[in-house]
């Protein structure tokens, strides 16, 4: 039997299920031996012990961050893959496995990190609007290579979504004559949990939701701990300009979380408390172009009443001189 046949035997059984209690390479090999037949040299071991880790269906990953290995857990079906976000506004995937329990503790995982996600913008200076409509149990599953899940808006004058801020009239004008949007629209999608299995659909997801914005964000509720998921997200990145977090949060902590509601109009002290729970980590920049593409945005528009609601609001906050939070009439 060849070594990485073995390997894939013993390893299992030897590697922690957390990244936190890694296992050094060196402890490791000397447990690894006892469970093989052949003498292999160390160099060996550590040299399958790296190409393994960088193979989505082997069970050794490499942290992220640090030193050391662990197991690498299965992806779970219910939210691998497009049907994650499909219908994370409605509640529950259609007879899911049979089991709508587990579907619907699945979708309120998604909502609540959703909910903290605007809210950490909010704070954050940045303006959030979320897009609803293309989302529902009727819509083509062809929407999530259409539309974003949010698009965070950041007025290039600064301020806040907390209070309302007047725009700089003189800046505004000056920009108006140049052609410029005063702003800045990037196309957000959201994933609860990154995957080596899975993280190309989400990334060029996020690209395509993004051409017609100034860039697109991949935006993570669980951390980002394997090595080879870090390393490939940062390569696309590089070369397409996504940029790519982590919230930290793993499904343990958002099952602690209030509901959604809650968490969308929590008072100072309670948004402060939710938000220190999140670990966050920019594991790539996003790449912000100049200039929006307004044959698209204005396809889109025609198309999508999320589309025409997010151009509405935004007109409305030039016309009167001052950003704020969207609020749906």
């Amino acid at each position: 039997m060849s070594l990485r046949k073995q390997l894939n035997k013993v390893l299992p059984t030897l590697l922690p299920s957390s990244p936190r209690d890694a296992i050094k390479g060196t402890e490791l090999i000397r447990l690894a031996r006892l469970g093989l037949s052949g003498n292999y040299s160390d160099a060996s071991l550590r040299y399958h012990f790296s190409i393994m880790s960088c193979d989505p269906t082997s069970s050794i990953a490499k942290v992220e961050k640090g030193q050391g290995y662990y197991r690498r857990s299965e992806p779970l079906p219910a939210l691998s893959g497009a049907q994650e976000l499909l219908a994370w506004t409605q509640g529950r995937l259609d007879d899911l496995n049979g089991d709508g329990t587990t579907v619907d503790h699945a979708m309120l995982r998604i909502r609540k990190f959703r909910a903290v996600v605007t809210r950490y913008f909010e704070i954050n200076g940045r303006f959030p609007f979320v897009f609803r409509d293309p989302f529902t149990n009727e819509s083509p599953m062809g929407n999530l290579w259409k539309y974003p899940e949010l698009v965070l808006v950041d007025w290039e004058t600064g301020g806040s979504p907390d209070e309302e801020m007047s725009l700089d009239e003189e800046m505004l004008g000056f920009k108006q004559r140049l052609g410029i949007a005063p702003f800045r629209l990037h196309s957000a999608r959201l994933r609860l949990l990154p995957s080596l299995m899975s993280y190309r659909e989400d990334f060029f997801q996020t690209l395509s939701i993004s051409q017609w914005a100034q860039g697109g964000e991949l935006i993570y509720a669980g951390p980002v701990q394997d090595e080879a998921l870090a390393d490939g997200l940062r390569k696309l990145s590089s070369k397409y300009g996504v940029g790519v977090t982590s919230f930290g949060l793993t499904p343990e902590v958002i099952d602690e979380l209030p509901r959604p509601a809650q968490i969308l109009n929590a008072h100072p002290k309670e948004t402060e408390a939710i938000l220190s729970k999140l670990e966050y980590h920019r594991i790539a920049a996003v790449q912000s172009r100049e200039h929006l593409d307004w044959v698209s945005l204005m396809s889109m528009r025609s198309e999508s009443k999320d589309a025409e609601k997010l151009v509405a609001w935004l007109k409305r906050c030039i016309d009167e001189r001052r950003a704020e939070a969207f609020k749906d009439d």
